[in-house]
């Protein structure tokens, strides 16, 4: 079992739902974000999402994307996104993270290099978020060989046609986009949601964790009525945006993370 399978299945047992956090590597030098970043496990967050940075983020919104060129101008890289994880894991040996982005920055380092780089640093996941199930060859098959959950996107289009093939070689959870369009962009409806999580729970014993749109301790909960995680990432980037020092940024993580593990 990886970390995050581990996670879950303590969940589970505990009868709690998860709480994901995003935050951007780097964000916005590489000293503040790490000091949120191994702060997140302290303030209830379950699995960490960390982002690499990228210069071309399609699938982001203004929060996401400035996130990352702060990231970018501080000299965030690669080598220092896997530091970052080092360093975190010097203290932390059970909280799972993920790495979320693009497979560009993937591809420029070498699939096999970013692997062994990866595991060892103490990655658990990677998100990549324009690599289809039709490219699993390219990453998600050898990343799942290394011990690296491959997680998977599912979208308000994903229909009974396409589900089966996003369901096929995903590992850990599957992570449900609860709006169509860009991060942080519009406000998620579990109402609407229920059905569509319910939907993808029949195609798969995987947990299914809901993210984008989801900006406050309210919608936090509501969200988690209706599936077996909640991300937030967007509002939690935004504090730091705004210039929130770390006690802040966690401050309001906690309140985040209390309202989901009180479903």
């Amino acid at each position: 079992m990886t970390r995050i399978d581990r996670k879950f299945a303590q969940l589970a047992h505990d009868g709690k739902k998860a709480f994901v956090a995003f935050v951007m590597a780097g964000d916005p030098d590489y000293d503040r974000s790490l000091e949120v970043i191994k702060g997140l496990p302290g303030a209830g967050v379950d699995v960490i999402e960390l982002g690499m940075p990228f210069t071309d983020p399609m699938a982001d919104g203004p929060a996401i994307q400035l996130a990352g060129q702060r990231a970018l101008k501080a000299g965030m890289n690669m080598d220092r996104t896997l530091e970052m994880v080092r360093a975190f894991r010097e203290t932390d040996d059970t909280t799972p993270i993920v790495l979320m982005g693009y497979y560009n920055p993937v591809y420029a380092r070498g699939v096999d290099k970013f692997l062994a780089d990866a595991t060892a640093a103490g990655v658990d996941g990677l998100i990549i978020v324009d690599l289809p199930p039709e490219e699993d060859d390219e990453l998600c098959i050898p990343a799942t060989r290394e011990g690296i959950n491959f997680i998977r996107l599912a979208t308000p289009t994903t229909d009974d046609k396409r589900l089966p093939k996003v369901l096929t070689n995903t590992t850990g959870f599957v992570y449900y986009v609860s709006i169509t369009g860009i991060t942080g962009a519009a406000e998620a409806n579990a109402a609407k949601v229920q059905p569509e999580v319910s939907r993808i729970k029949t195609a798969t014993d995987l947990p299914v964790c809901v993210g984008f749109g989801i900006k406050t301790p309210e919608g936090a909960r509501a969200m988690a009525e209706v599936a077996d995680g909640v991300v937030v990432g967007s509002a939690i980037v935004q504090k730091l945006a705004e210039g929130a020092d770390a006690g802040s940024v966690l401050e309001f993580v906690e309140g985040l993370s209390s309202a989901v593990h009180s479903v």
